[in-house]
């Protein structure tokens, strides 16, 4: 054990706001009165959808090769990438797997090296699916060399997060319930688990959470993504 030196602080970093939330309630109103202006979830669609496109330049793809890669149709990632749609879940999870890099760094998380990172409760790095509502809050810093991801996931009353591919690296996933009821599908195998109840599964097939409950599930989620 190592004494710290008198005098000296770890480096402390804060981290970003929601770059990459995109809000559900905001995207309902704007449908259903008429548009005055640009609004703060259209600023965000566009910005991911610079990003998405970004990152595919910087891979060489073209629209043809990314919706191979990733499973989406070339419209819908046209669309995207123009700032014309906001993906769901299942979407951009695809989207990032056809790029290869963690939907984290899809959304705007920056690597942040520094010893000790404070990510206040306001400036989650946050996803709300415009459809269902479901909200992944990244609780975890985007270090240089870690493989870990700290997550939050919030379902709705009979919601789902639809079908979600495997990872084209070896993935681990453990999660808690923290409330509600949540099943939790991975190949043809159902689990229905309570508040308090844990989990562990090896992501090597198609798998999908879903909350059949009454009540809003919320459970924590830790994925570990093995290099060997």
């Amino acid at each position: 054990m190592h004494d710290r030196l008198p005098g000296r602080r770890p480096k402390i970093s804060e981290a970003p706001g929601n770059e990459g939330a995109i809000s559900r309630k905001a995207s309902t109103k704007s449908r259903r009165q008429p548009r005055t202006g640009r609004t703060a979830d259209d600023a965000l669609i566009i910005e991911l959808g610079s990003r998405v496109k970004r990152l595919r330049t910087q891979a060489g793809l073209t629209l043809e090769e990314f919706a191979a890669q990733s499973g989406v149709s070339r419209a819908m990632l046209s669309k995207v990438e123009r700032g014309e749609k906001s993906p769901t879940l299942a979407i951009i999870v695809r989207i990032a797997k056809g790029l290869n890099v963690s939907m984290s760094t899809l959304m705007g998380a920056e690597p942040d090296p520094a010893q000790v990172a404070v990510i206040r409760s306001a400036n989650r790095l946050a996803f709300r699916d415009p459809e269902t509502g479901f909200e992944r809050h990244n609780l975890s810093p985007s270090h240089l060399d870690n493989d870990l991801e700290f997550l939050l996931h919030r379902i709705p009353p009979g919601e789902s997060s639809g079908e979600l591919p495997p990872y084209k690296v070896a993935t681990e996933k453990y999660l808690v319930v923290h409330e509600g009821q949540l099943t939790l599908q991975t190949g043809d195998a159902n689990y229905v688990l309570e508040t308090g109840d844990s989990f562990y599964f090896d992501v090597r097939e198609p798998y999908r959470f879903t909350n059949a409950g009454k009540t809003p599930c919320a459970y924590y989620l830790v994925i570990r993504r093995r290099r060997s």
